[in-house]
């Protein structure tokens, strides 16, 4: 019997080896394929969505409608990582352009311009220009153009962006002319002046020193008449020196200005000087009051059987810098007043009062014989009988009726064009803001509130938020001469 050999099983032949080895390098080519195809049409994609991306964010913001003889420019641009191929700024004025700031331009240009970064993605761009800087620039209309490229796509692809605003080229400042005449001004007190200025869309008014009074239309004062007349009432004012340079001011809306003098003579006044006792009884009687209703003090547990050394100092602390606090939240209420006279012939003093303290009194506390604080009294404290009826002192809109520390209850009424009256120390407030009020109309009661010895209302006049001598504003004869006989004058009347 024959037996069978065995070994392995028989392997596939050579043709076999040769068909399945074609077929992987097929399969292979077209993966190679397909990879190049997917990266090519990525490729594409990116180039496209690259093409698409958005430019630089640009913006303007100086100048904003006009340019003048000095102006500003501001701009900002903004690109991922503050990384820009090109970034341009410029005037564009009848066919010229004239270069404000060029990243790769002329080095004057770029030299000129203040860049700074503010976020990792935003620049600044500033600078002023004049027309020394500029002279090929006219009046007339012109525009800002800021263009801006950045790099996308490894910078392979560019993109850009671009915004302009129009803008009005103006050279020639304002023209302004006194009309009125006689001009005389107290120290610590008031004036009128009627004056011309052109163009009408210019910002006019006078300055006395670094202080600036604006200006109205002269129908604000309820005189009909060009339109080119202004009236502006201004002061002296107590702490200014008689030498104060005073003269007429304008500045249009591109930031041209011009000033004017006028005719005027400065009186001296001479100030009073008292000197007021601090003591312990006052201390502990005003001190808890005003501490209860300041909020600058809301921290401080102080009663009547507070340490009188402790209230000493609350009370130093409430004439100095409360005191400062509350003038300038009456200063700022000047902003609130009406662009037309609201009032009507002179204001009224309080009937049947004495007067206890003047205006601009310079006062210098004891305590225990010892000068302890110096301040200057801004008004005129009026005393009759206590809880006395207190009266408008004029026409106009109540638009401060509140507790105000050293003032206590205190109404500030507006009487437009600047002008405005303080009453303060009232026991009681009979008005609210907003009220319109007549001549003579109650407004409350006389008291002790705020940092008050006694009974007795103080009075102040204010003018653009300062204090001034109300005596001039009490008596018919300084009204007619200084105000209204100007007023009349200015059309001939």
């Amino acid at each position: 019997m024959h037996g069978k050999l065995l070994g392995p099983p028989p392997g596939p032949s050579t043709c076999e080896y040769i068909r399945t080895g074609r077929y992987h390098w097929r399969m292979l080519r077209v993966g190679i394929g397909l990879l190049v195809t997917l990266a090519m049409a990525g490729a594409v994609a990116a180039w496209v969505s690259a093409g698409q991306a958005e430019g630089p964010a640009l913006a303007i913001e100086q100048p904003e409608t006009y340019v003048g003889r000095t102006a500003s420019f501001v701009a900002t641009a903004e690109a991922p990582g503050a990384e820009f191929t090109a970034l341009d700024a410029y005037i564009e004025q009848n066919g010229a352009v004239h270069a404000l700031f060029a990243l790769n331009g002329s080095e004057s240009a770029a030299a000129q311009a203040a860049v700074s970064q503010e976020t990792e993605a935003r620049l600044r761009i500033s600078r002023t220009f004049d027309r020394e800087t500029h002279p090929g620039l006219s009046p007339g209309p012109a525009r800002v153009v800021v263009t801006a490229t950045r790099p996308v796509l490894f910078g392979l692809r560019e993109r850009s962006s671009e915004v302009a605003i129009d803008v009005t080229v103006r050279f020639d400042p304002p023209r302004l002319s006194p009309v009125s005449t006689f001009h005389y001004i107290n120290h610590g007190g008031s004036e009128l002046v009627v004056y011309r200025v052109t163009p009408d869309d210019a910002d006019s008014g006078v300055r006395v020193g670094e202080r600036e009074y604006p200006g109205y239309p002269l129908s604000a004062a309820g005189v009909d008449g060009p339109d080119d007349l202004r009236v502006a009432f201004f002061a002296l004012l107590h702490d200014q020196d008689l030498a104060t340079p005073v003269e007429l001011w304008g500045r249009d809306p591109a930031g041209n200005e011009a000033s004017a003098p006028f005719d005027h003579r400065i009186f001296e006044r001479r100030f009073r000087r008292a000197r007021l006792p601090v003591g312990d009884a006052f201390l502990r009687s005003v001190v808890p009051a005003i501490a209860a209703q300041a909020p600058q003090l809301a921290d401080e547990d102080v009663d009547g059987g507070t340490d009188v050394s402790d209230l000493l100092d609350l009370y130093l602390f409430i004439n100095r810098e409360l005191r400062r606090q509350n003038r300038e939240t009456v200063s700022a209420l000047a902003a609130q007043t009406a662009p037309q006279r609201l009032w009507d012939g002179p204001f009224r003093q309080l009937a049947n009062t004495q007067v206890e303290s003047g205006f601009a009194d310079h006062r210098t506390y004891l305590y225990g014989g010892d000068e302890v604080d110096q301040q200057v009294h801004l008004g005129f404290d009026l005393a009759s009988t206590a809880n006395a009826p207190v009266s408008a002192a004029n026409a106009g809109t109540v638009i401060f009726a509140d507790y105000l520390g050293i003032f206590g209850n205190c109404v500030v009424i507006d009487h437009g064009l600047g002008l405005q009256s303080l009453y303060a120390h009232l026991s009681s407030i009979d008005v609210a803001v907003g009220a319109t009020v007549a001549l003579g109309e109650t407004i409350g009661l006389s008291g002790q509130t705020g940092l008050a010895g006694g009974d007795h209302l103080h009075f102040a006049m204010l003018l653009q938020g300062q204090p001034v001598t109300p005596m001039e504003w009490w008596d018919p004869q300084w009204m007619e001469d200084r105000i209204m006989r100007k007023l009349r004058s200015a059309v001939g009347r």
